[in-house]
């Protein structure tokens, strides 16, 4: 595949990019390669690769691990590479939706942990993220390219404006490390803002998780979503109005249990606080949720 030729390729076939879809293809094999050689998978690895567009990240991949599962959305893209066979023979195409694909059957096909490189659709990265959370304890890493402002969040320290609920959520079950930067001139179309290649590693687990313990996970996230959703309140205000502890007594003995401060606001707080805060919560009020 010649990658320059990325418009004539779709052009030749009736395809064009499409905005619904969130459809950037990188158009520079170096750049693609430099992706696959920082993910940095191992020969014996099964790769599921999410989008697989004209094969600009795939083929790279196939040469370096023993399987790719390719999931592609578009009919047209998947009709386009069963017409020319361009793929490597290692290569499995799945017509789908990441979505809506069974992630847990997907991972007992990779060999029991999903390992995924992706230049991810900016329309799909955030529910992605969030399948990620649902089902990290079956995967082992992902290293996916993001707008460079959703990798920001991820990746935010307590106390800054990009800090939220993702920040919290991925602190507490992974490690992420930032890996490349892409302008926008390395796709086609091009996008309006950077990317930002980033690996996020879920086993080990992060070592922040050695100091606080594991923690309730539904309670935690109850917390951590309530807390944000009413960010510019305080931690008492905000939980009090979000209905999850309503007796205010009761969550000024919770919250004081914690080591907190009931004026300080949600995203002042770290995950190790949040952790210690449902510890607290569950302690004492978990048969009331």
């Amino acid at each position: 595949m010649a990658y320059q030729n990325t418009r004539a390729t779709l052009q030749s076939r009736g395809l064009a990019p499409h905005k619904r879809l969130g459809q950037n293809f990188l158009v520079h094999r170096h750049t693609a390669e430099r992706i696959v050689a920082l993910a940095a998978p191992g020969e014996d690895d099964t790769v599921v690769e999410v989008g697989v567009g004209l094969g600009a990240l795939t083929n790279p991949i196939a040469a370096r691990v023993r399987r790719v599962i390719g999931i592609e959305a578009d009919s047209g893209i998947v009709q386009l590479h069963r017409d020319k066979n361009d793929l490597a023979a290692n290569v499995e195409l799945v017509h789908g939706d990441i979505l809506q694909v069974d992630l847990a059957e997907l991972a007992a096909r990779s060999g029991g942990s999903l390992k995924f490189i992706a230049n991810l659709p900016y329309s799909i990265s955030s529910p992605f993220l969030f399948r990620l959370l649902e089902h990290r304890e079956k995967t082992a890493w992902a290293v996916v390219m993001l707008q460079k402002e959703v990798a920001e969040r991820l990746m935010a320290s307590p106390g800054t404006r990009e800090y939220g609920i993702p920040s919290v959520l991925f602190a507490g079950c992974a490690t992420i490390e930032p890996l490349l930067l892409v302008k926008p001139d390395e796709f086609h179309p091009r996008p309006k803002v950077d990317s930002l290649v980033i690996r996020i590693r879920f086993q080990p687990p992060p070592p922040c998780l050695a100091a606080t313990g594991p923690a309730d996970w539904p309670l935690l996230q109850k917390i951590v979503h309530s807390c944000f959703g009413q960010r510019r309140k305080t931690l008492r205000n905000g939980l009090a109005a979000s209905g999850l502890v309503p007796d205010k007594k009761l969550l000024d003995r919770i919250i004081a249990q914690a080591g907190l401060s009931p004026t300080i606001r949600a995203e002042q707080l770290s995950f190790a606080q949040f952790s210690e805060l449902a510890r607290c919560l569950g302690g004492q009020f978990k048969n009331h949720l």
